[in-house]
């Protein structure tokens, strides 16, 4: 298992429930969740470790789900 599967696996639930419970909506949650953990991919190499991966995460998923609701 890779650490982005790892990663995934781990935060997947508390990624899709937090945007959830913003939108209200299951499947804008799903939405967000996937484009939330695709940023996340992307953007690794500028994770520092100043937070939690889960705070980290969510950061990414707010900004995923303002982006998505423009």
């Amino acid at each position: 298992m890779t650490d982005f599967e790892r990663l995934y696996n781990e935060y997947f639930d508390d990624v899709y429930r937090y945007i959830l419970r913003l939108s209200g909506d299951a499947h804008v949650a799903e939405d967000v969740t996937s484009e939330t953990f695709f940023q996340a991919i992307k953007s690794i190499d500028s994770f520092r470790g100043d937070c939690d991966v889960r705070v980290w995460l969510c950061q990414i998923a707010k900004n995923s789900y303002y982006s998505y609701i423009k």
